[in-house]
């Protein structure tokens, strides 16, 4: 994941789940550990899509869907790939017995949220792929259909104690299931009611 995505993640963050309204460049640098140079280029094209408007101090943001729709669109999640395997076992079984790891896409959604909008049969996560590995060793098929998939993390990520709503929206769009647009349509509504009560509630600066 490019480091200009750390921006994003850290901005949505913020923006749908801890309800802040303004910015500053240097702040947003060093939560993701990062040059305020590389935050001013992650920057450019939302303001260029009207989505953050620049002030004195830092920046407000306009429309944080536009946000959210854009680091959608350039998330590559193939090329955070680190393992894909088939385990002998459904789901909810793969996802008991998980080591520690940070869910994403259908069972962040599931965990985060205590529903889940389908059925379905793969579990995405963030995590050690030599671990999951020794987990699973001899119930595992490499060459079959993968139901469980290992993603890199990022030094940002871990510094989350789940996958923010974003992070779990921009991985649900990259996959091509028919049951990932059930999990899109129900996360774009918790989403929608994230914004509006950010907008309530938030105050600039």
């Amino acid at each position: 994941m490019k480091k200009m995505e750390w921006v994003y993640r850290e901005i949505l963050y913020r923006i749908f789940e801890k309800k802040e309204a303004f910015f500053t460049q240097k702040n947003i640098a060093e939560k993701c550990g990062i040059s305020i140079g590389n935050v001013n280029k992650a920057l450019k094209p939302l303001e260029e899509m009207n989505a953050i408007e620049k002030k004195p101090r830092g920046f407000t943001i306009i429309n944080p869907r536009k946000i959210l729709l854009y680091w959608a669109s350039i998330r590559r999640l193939d090329s955070d790939i680190l393992l894909k395997m088939r385990v002998a076992k459904d789901v909810a079984a793969i996802e008991k017995e998980m080591p520690p790891v940070m869910f994403t896409a259908y069972s962040g959604y599931k965990f985060r949220f205590s529903e889940s909008p389908s059925d379905y049969s793969e579990v995405i996560v963030y995590g050690n792929p030599d671990a999951i590995r020794a987990r699973f060793a001899g119930r595992a098929a490499m060459k079959s259909r993968p139901n469980t998939i290992v993603l890199k993390s990022d030094g940002h990520l871990r510094g989350f104690r789940q996958a923010p709503v974003a992070q779990i929206f921009v991985d649900l769009w990259n996959l091509n299931t028919w049951y990932a647009q059930e999990f899109l349509n129900a996360l774009g509504k918790r989403i929608e009611e994230m914004a509006s009560m950010s907008a309530n509630g938030a105050s600039g600066g």
